[in-house]
């Protein structure tokens, strides 16, 4: 059987351990309120059990909210799943996958993310919502510092952000708001970066080199079927 017959769905990594943290920061907060109430000798123990308890709750809870799912890979493309929505990107419509890599000095540094270089961004922009759209680009701001250290021009850089705001144009389609913020982004990021959109390697349940080679076969198959 050709591996594109079979959907495969992508895990995230940082998910695990999601429902013990929230339980153990239960514990600990109601261990604080108990030292509290105990009395003012209990004061010290009760703020660090409060305070570790809070601390648990919340990294329990953001992996809590994650999606089940990352990544699920068909024959038509890759979805991607993000806790404010997904987006589905064709495989016709990628042209590489890799690792961005920049360099620092005299040494070349690989970023912790899978890159998808697109031959259209507008495809993207008509399936992808707007709270995901806005979700990205406040996420997108470590990528965006990153690309401002490779650029010895920052006034180009700072010219191509200022155009964010205004519409996006590419072909005969034509975007505004949300929307045309994230395609000159996707712009920006590949200009600078190499690559569109971007998926954090520790949102992922294998080694990078494994889930390139993944995507690298799922779209020559798709290839050969067109």
């Amino acid at each position: 059987m050709k591996l594109i017959d079979e959907a495969v769905f992508i895990r995230p990594i940082n998910k695990r351990n999601g429902i013990t943290l929230t339980l153990a920061g239960i514990i600990g907060v109601v261990l604080g309120l108990g030292f509290f109430l105990s009395g003012s000798h209990l004061f010290a123990p009760g703020i660090i059990c409060f305070a570790l308890g809070a601390i648990g709750l919340v990294l329990g809870g953001s992996k809590l909210v994650e999606p089940e799912v990352t990544v699920e890979l068909t024959k038509e493309g890759i979805t991607y799943f993000h806790r404010r929505g997904q987006v589905a990107i064709e495989w016709q419509n990628i042209q590489r996958v890799d690792q961005p890599r920049v360099t620092q000095g005299l040494d070349t540094l690989t970023l912790p993310y899978i890159g998808i270089k697109l031959k259209r961004v507008s495809p993207v922009l008509e399936c992808i919502s707007l709270r995901l759209a806005a979700g990205l680009l406040t996420e997108q701001r470590p990528l965006l510092m990153t690309a401002s250290a490779q650029d010895e021009d920052l006034s180009a850089l700072e010219s191509q952000m200022c155009a964010e705001f205004t519409p996006f144009i590419e072909d005969n389609d034509r975007y505004k708001g949300v929307l045309a913020m994230f395609g000159h982004r996707c712009r920006i990021l590949n200009s600078h970066l190499g690559y569109h959109l971007f998926i954090a390697t520790d949102t992922i349940d294998r080694p990078a080199d494994e889930f390139l080679k993944l995507l690298r076969d799922y779209k020559q198959q798709s290839s050969e079927l067109l």
